[in-house]
Formats: structure tokens, sequence, C-alpha cells
């Protein structure tokens, strides 16, 4: 089940799976293969440098490692895996899981049975229960030894492991945004129009789509703006200054810490979007879009204005598709709209994690192994070590390096596996923009806008919440408001109805405490 999953590279490989998929980035090697111009053994017997204290040691260390993935090649073909084994004197086992649920399952039935991998991926769920189990290990007293990973994932991403102050899980370092508004600047062109800078412009130029006959075939068949659900207006809250609400966003607002559902001009920018839903310009499936119906739609010419992440509209093969059903389309990415509260092209959860990986308890009984997990850790996160390896392939043969900088050859295809070797994660903007040259100023433009900075990912849901049930209803209750279902004089007793029955004061209690904590707020 060895295989490979595509985040981000959701997307695109990506697509984040998209992402996901894409692997990491970092500094250029500067020998024909990872580790060489080094010693034969993994790093140096010097412990503050974080490398490895098994210089000496002449026996093979198996390390079995689970993860989510696909598409991963037997061990045979597999040249990341033999590269470390080669640099690390270790036997690698990764086993990956193309489900997520099964992979939950498995790991769930691994430690209540004391079946313990040496390195396993987990989410923050997981590694509150696990860790409140007693059967993760407690890495902070080792974080001398795991100094070259701590590093490279810095201190905010070593916070997103803690669970009472302790290191128990290595978070990923971390990702950069991928969305923004994508607009037809042929359609602009044809119907006379500049990009539009402000929501009311926003709001003129998609009823032009959607009235002007843009594609010129005589048929009023278009509309002018699309996305995944509410997702879709995420740069129009931004214009109000106000984070999304499903799942409704933490973050500072003057020095407090606010709720979007409760922000003051949340019921602004639902009266706004009201209007432009209203004014019949959105896609009129848009609460159903899923998955990537609204790229769809996009490449069919069927919408002009779409919300959605940049692999999705400027990967060769997407690109390929809008050219065939119009070779004269022209897509180009726009800033957010500025509006009565700034220009924020929606929210990024800085407290989120792409991935943690934990160490089982039991293996601080085996100290030799868990020296070579602290090598494997240190060395895929050092740039003069296996960062390159995990992230390009092997130097020489799927990439070479040019003026310090890495430069991917034609066989880099046969590693596109290698993001499942990057437990510590990868310099995002510096890989994507080597391994997505073509898409480099896309993956720029995106990660430049400004955003509301969402602090979801550092509260952990209260025993008694179900986010599940509350998601939902509050999505289902926007609905009623953005649609004209319900009238905004409502909305105080749908905050009531929350906080009671979906124990939403629960949710908001803990993420006050727990974001205080960590020193946001007043």
């Amino acid at each position: 089940m060895r295989k490979l999953t595509v985040i981000l590279l959701s997307f695109i490989l990506l697509s984040g799976s998209l992402l996901a998929g894409c692997g990491g980035g970092g500094g250029a090697e500067q020998t024909a293969a990872p580790g060489a111009g080094q010693s034969d053994q993994p790093g140096s017997t010097n412990e503050e440098s974080g490398k490895s204290e098994v210089e000496n040691s002449k026996k093979t260390i198996k390390l079995e490692i689970i993860e989510p993935g696909s598409n991963l090649p037997p061990p045979d073909k597999d040249i990341i895996k033999q590269q470390l084994d080669k640099a690390l004197n270790i036997d690698l086992n990764l086993t990956v899981y193309p489900s997520g649920d099964d992979y939950k399952n498995q790991l769930n039935v691994r430690m209540s049975s004391g079946n313990f991998p040496d390195l396993f991926s987990l989410d923050r769920t997981q590694l509150l229960q696990f860790s409140k189990q007693g059967l993760l290990l407690d890495l902070t007293p080792y974080m001398d030894k795991l100094s070259q990973m701590k590093s490279f994932i810095g201190e905010d991403s070593l916070k997103k492991g803690m669970v009472g102050g302790k290191v128990y899980a290595i978070s990923k370092s971390p990702q950069i945004p991928y969305t923004t508004y994508f607009i037809r600047k042929d359609w602009l062109d044809k119907l006379q129009l500049k990009v539009p800078e402000t929501i009311e412009e926003l709001l003129e130029v998609s009823i032009a789509f959607t009235e002007g006959d843009p594609d010129g075939n005589g048929k009023k068949d278009t509309y002018g703006l699309t996305g995944r659900k509410l997702e879709a207006f995420a740069p129009v809250f931004g214009a109000f200054g106000v984070g999304m609400p499903v799942p409704a966003n933490f973050y500072e607002k003057d020095g407090t810490i606010v709720n979007a559902l409760y922000d003051p001009a949340m019921k602004d920018a639902l009266e706004f979007i009201r209007q432009m839903i209203d004014s019949g310009f959105v896609d009129p499936e848009l609460l159903a879009n899923t998955a990537l119906q609204h790229q769809e739609k996009a490449i069919k010419g069927q919408v002009g204005i779409v919300y959605i992440d940049w692999p999705a509209m400027t990967k060769e093969q997407f690109v390929e598709q809008i050219k065939t059903v119009n070779p004269k389309a022209e897509w180009i990415q726009i800033a957010p709209p500025k509006g009565p509260g700034g220009q924020f092209d929606g929210p990024w959860d800085i407290g989120n994690s792409p991935g943690r990986y934990a160490i089982p308890k039991a293996l601080e009984k085996d100290p030799e192994k868990l020296q070579r997990i602290f090598d494997l850790l240190n060395y895929i996160s050092d740039p003069d070590g296996g960062s390159n390896l995990v992230q390009y392939g092997v130097e020489g043969t799927h990439f070479t390096v040019d003026g310090g900088k890495v430069v991917p050859t034609d066989k880099i295809g046969e590693v596109g596996y290698s993001w499942l070797y990057q437990f510590t994660g990868r310099p995002e903007m510096e890989y994507l923009q080597t391994k997505f040259a073509a898409q480099a100023d896309y993956i720029k433009f995106a990660n430049d806008q400004p955003r509301i900075e969402a602090l979801n990912g550092f509260v952990d849901i209260p025993e008694g919440y179900s986010a599940a049930d509350a998601d939902r209803y509050i999505e289902e209750e926007l609905a009623k408001f953005v649609y004209g279902k319900r009238t905004l004089d409502e909305y105080d007793a749908f905050l009531n109805t929350l906080e009671t029955t979906m124990n939403y004061k629960a949710l908001l209690d803990a993420a006050n405490e727990q974001l205080k904590a960590l020193g946001y707020g007043k």
C-alpha cells in the first residue's frame, strides 16, 4: 500500500493535496548524491549540531514509518529509500494508506495494541489523545539532539506539536496560501472594463459578465462569479475585515481575540453578499459546488471570475483544457477588492500544520533506534544533507545545481512521490517555484496577497462540542441569510441557538483561554 497522495496537490498535486503532493523545497546540494562530500556515516559526533551520533555504528537499524499517502513505489524501485538507507545505515520501511480514514483506524488499532510504528503521522486530535494516554515520547528533553530539525521547521512550527508545553510531535514547516480571484481578462477587454479594485467594481463587472454576452455567442449563458460554496466570497468578507464564517475564524482585531461570527462587521459583509446574489450574477449552483466543480465551470467558459488555487488554473494540463475550449481565453489573477474594512484575500490559518509526526514513548527503551530516527529527521532537514533528496531526488539524475539554485531535469517525474519522505516539511516557496517554474509568478502573487491571520489551528476542540454539527448548522443558516430566507434582524437569535443548542459557548471559552495562553489578545 506504498502509494502517494495528491494535498495540495489536492489540487495539483497539489492543489495542496494539491500542494500536498508537491514535495518540499530546500537549498541546493553541492554533491552528486545525497550525503556525498560528508563522512560516509550520517553526520558528526558533535551533539550540538543536531547531526548523527552513531558515526561508529556498523549496525543497520530497521525503521518502520506509517502515514496516509499513495503511489509509493516498491522498495527496489524507490531511490529515495535507497539513498536514505545508505546515508543513515538504516532499513526504512515506509507504509502508506490511500484512505485517510483507513489510516486512522489502523493507527488507532496499533496504538491500542502496543504494536507501535517507530514514526507515524497523526492529526491534532490524535496527538491530544495519545499524549494524554502516555503513548507518545516527550521530545522536549531531546531538542539538543534535534537542533537541525528544530532550526528547519522553526519555533512557530515546534509549538504546533506541543501539548501542555511539551513537544510530543514534529510539526512540518509551514505552507503558503494558494487562492486568489482569477478573472477573464479577454472578457474585460471585450466589454471595455477594467480590473475591479473595489467590492462595488467587483459587483459591476460580475453583472456585466452575466448580462453583457462576454463570450459573444448571443446567449445569456454566463455568470459573473463562482467558487466552492461561501469560500467564493472570501475576499469580500476580507474587504469588510472579516474572516471566513465556516468554519468561523478566530483572529486578533484591535488587540482582542475575535470570532468571525461575532465580528461587528459580519452583518455588513453578509448584507453585501446578499446584494451580490440578488443581482443574479452569482453561479446559481454555488452552494452545491464541491471538489473542483467551480474549476470545471471556469474552464468551460461558463463564468468570468472564480476564487480558486493557482494550480487548478495554471498547471499545464488545465491551461491546455482552457485553450481547447477557447484559444482566446485569458485568465489572470487579481488582488482582493477593497472595502470598508480593508483589503484581505480571505484568511490564512497561521496555526494550521500541514502534518505532524510522533514517536512512541516505548522507543525510549531502544536508544540506538531512537537516535537513528533523530538522524533521519535531522538529515532530511539539512540543506547540506538530505533536504534536496526528499524534495527533488538524486542530484545529477533528477536535478542539477546551477549558481546555487536547483534545476530539475526531465527525470524529476520519477520521484513525484518524494513528498512522502518530507517528514519535517520543505521550504515551500523555494520548492514550488523550483518544481513549478512555469507557475512561479502565480505562486508569488498568491503568497503576496494580504490575508487575515486566522488562529484556528492553535485551538483544541473542547469535550462535548461537535465541530461537524456546528459547522453544518452555521453553513445552513448563513445560506439563508445571504439568499434572503432569513433577515439579518434574526442574526442574534441565530447566535443564541448556536451557543445553546450547539454548545458553541464551550468553543468560544476554550479558544479565548488557549489563545491568550499563547500570547494573543490583551
